[in-house]
């Protein structure tokens, strides 16, 4: 049974959702596509260059992600250093699914990841979600199965890709 372990879970919105809580000096920005597009493709790719996941470049990226049925700017949740560089991203879909979560690594293991989930959660279930998905590489080496099981994910199904 070789090949990469799949997970993929889900979390409840019906019940309370916590609000979210910035590290310090960050702060979530609307995201602005001109202004920001070039910053979430640098940011997933540096946090998939360690392993859990791969970008395409951003030639590629971009017009499939604008492109997508399910692609909604509102969806894309970011935060910022004090100098107004992107530092963390969760990247959405209207389904209700968490397609990309990234944060920088200096800024790791602060409450960063969380916080950005908990935004999306707040915007999903305003839009009438009443749960969230996921998938996750099980050996996602940041720690991602860790951090969803904290905030109420349960495992739903996994599977091994070859």
């Amino acid at each position: 049974m070789g090949g990469r372990l799949i997970v993929r879970m889900r979390r409840l919105l019906t019940g309370p959702v916590p609000a979210p809580v910035w590290p310090a000096g960050i702060r979530p920005v609307p995201f602005e596509p001109d202004r920001h597009a070039e910053q979430v493709h640098a940011l997933l790719g540096e946090a998939y260059s360690r392993g859990g996941g791969y970008v395409e470049p951003f030639t590629i990226w971009w017009p499939s992600l604008r492109g997508d049925p399910e692609y909604d700017p509102a969806l894309v949740v970011i935060a910022v250093d004090g100098r107004d560089k992107v530092v963390g991203v969760a990247q959405c879909w209207t389904s209700a699914f968490v397609k990309d979560l990234a944060v920088a690594p200096a800024t790791r293991r602060q409450g960063l990841g969380s916080a950005l989930l908990r935004q999306a959660f707040r915007i999903l279930r305003e839009r009438g979600a009443s749960f969230v998905d996921l998938k996750v590489d099980a050996d996602n080496p940041s720690g991602a199965l860790r951090l969803y099981r904290s905030l109420g994910f349960d495992e739903v199904e996994s599977y091994r890709l070859s």
